[in-house]
């Protein structure tokens, strides 16, 4: 590491990624989800997004490529990331996107806080509990100067006490990794191999932890750069979350939802002695201390209001009843039975299959899908549909329904496309640009490849089948995902603006 990274992962650049949960439209729907009066973001609201911890940007742009009506500024700590970023929104000429190289720390006493607009939307994804308090008193301080009034906040961390049984399984692999190699990337895969012969050899902490096997037989297919930002900081800690909220209060942000729409159902969530418990509690951080006892919720998606202004159920339902979807998956692959941390959840065939049927057709709104004659259920409760529906990946939502593909959006993808198309990790999910929903629509590179092979007049995907010259015992499950991905897939991609 260098030294001016104060014990933070500078010697390698993160990995690119989409979370759907920075959306401002998600942030908003969030709120909604928690009777807070936060609307939906209109076509062209000229809004401004800020992104405190960027990375290489790619969330950043897709914002920007996506509504060219919105600036949006990011800001990171790495000069790799803010290179990298600018070179690619160059590329795809992106000219309302800004990346500004500064410390978090000091950010909000420096000059550089100057070219930071007032935000109606702010976003913090892997940012507060990987860096010192010292980072972490800087953001509250930026955030009292720069979010507005009525301004919206989101932050991702690591929660206490989920990570609690495995924050030794974190220190051994960042301290056996810094003894056994130079580069984080290569810290990272030793300190992992340490834990995984620990493991075998049945180190108590370690097997005795579910949270701790689960994350161990995940972690060996992350890409080394990932391992590295997420276990290798020096200042990796987990967060109880009253107290980011307590830090938070100083900005004067009030703690409205989780951006992880199902968390905000207790139903889903929790048993119904847990329910009991927690309904003692008017408090919210009191709530949500209770659930995070109750449930493995190790990473949390957080939503903060500057001058939260509360609905009325009825004000509240009618906003949701207003939200517009698009169904990103095929009918015919409706689950109807899902695992939430409180069992398995049951969809009521004869209410969502007609509901999903008739959104296959088109952006829809609630209301309109709940006023659908040939379902039986629960008309009168939108904020259930919209959060099972959107909640669980299956629609995505809809900002500008009759929008056709922006010319910001299509650039930028072709040069993501230049950037991602390859062979290798064909399953790995990116997002691409989307005018018509306002934020990234989640892709897989095998997607990717099969998309740009159509824009160049190719359909033979047995041609590409033999490109990709998957091992034998493969080809017949790649020759299905082709077919999906022909035959499903692009539709979903053409209805959502991407192409």
């Amino acid at each position: 590491m260098n030294g001016w990274s104060a014990g933070y992962v500078t010697d390698i650049t993160y990995v690119t990624g989409w979370y759907r949960q920075q959306s401002p439209a998600m942030m908003a729907l969030a709120c909604l989800m928690g009777s807070v009066d936060v609307r939906l973001p209109a076509a062209d609201d000229p809004l401004q997004v800020l992104e405190l911890g960027c990375g290489q940007g790619f969330g950043a742009m897709i914002l920007a490529a996506s509504n060219p009506a919105w600036h949006v500024t990011a800001v990171d700590f790495n000069p790799a990331h803010v290179a990298a970023a600018r070179l690619w929104a160059a590329e795809a000429e992106l000219t309302n996107v800004t990346f500004i190289e500064a410390d978090l720390a000091t950010l909000a006493e420096d000059t550089a806080s100057r070219l930071i607009p007032e935000a109606d939307f702010v976003t913090l994804h892997g940012v507060w509990s990987w860096v010192p308090r010292s980072v972490q008193d800087g953001i509250v301080r930026l955030l009292r100067n720069k979010v507005r009034a009525g301004g919206v906040v989101h932050v991702s961390y690591n929660a206490l006490p989920a990570w609690g049984p495995v924050l030794g399984m974190q220190r051994v692999m960042r301290e056996a990794g810094r003894r056994l190699a130079w580069r984080s990337d290569r810290q990272a895969e030793e300190g992992l191999a340490i834990i995984q012969s620990l493991l075998a050899a049945e180190a108590r902490q370690l097997n005795q932890s579910s949270l701790g096997q689960s994350l161990i037989g995940r972690l060996d297919k992350m890409p080394a750069a990932y391992l590295a930002h997420e276990y290798m900081n020096e200042h990796w800690q987990p967060c109880f979350m009253a107290d980011v909220a307590g830090a938070l209060a100083d900005a004067k942000l009030d703690f409205v939802a989780s951006s992880q729409l199902v968390e905000n159902f207790p139903d889903l969530l929790l048993t119904e002695p847990q329910r009991a418990v927690v309904q003692k509690f008017e408090d919210p951080i009191m709530r949500e201390t209770i659930k995070d006892l109750c449930v493995e919720r190790a990473l949390r998606h957080d939503v903060y209001v500057r001058g939260a202004q509360r609905l009325d159920p009825a004000s509240r339902d009618a906003a949701l009843a207003d939200v517009r979807i698009g169904l990103n998956i095929h009918p015919d692959d409706l689950p109807l039975e899902v695992q939430m941390p409180a069992g398995k959840a049951e969809l009521n065939p004869d209410f969502y299959q007609p509901i999903v049927r008739a959104a296959s057709k088109g952006p829809s709104l609630i209301k309109d899908l709940l006023a659908l004659p040939e379902i039986v259920g629960r008309r009168r409760n939108p904020a259930e549909l919209v959060g099972m529906l959107v909640g669980l990946e299956m629609a995505d939502l809809v900002a500008r329904p009759e929008s056709e593909p922006g010319t910001e959006a299509m650039r930028f993808n072709s040069v993501t496309a230049r950037r991602f198309v390859r062979s290798e990790n064909l399953t790995r999910v990116i997002a691409l640009a989307s005018r018509r929903t306002g934020a990234g629509v989640a892709t897989s590179l095998l997607d990717l490849i099969v998309l740009e092979r159509l824009r160049a007049g190719q359909t033979d995907m047995e041609a590409l089948l033999r490109q990709i010259n998957p091992d034998p015992e493969h080809v017949d499950q790649v020759r299905q995902t082709l077919d999906d991905s022909l035959n499903k897939r692009m539709s979903f991609l053409r209805g959502a603006g991407v192409f």
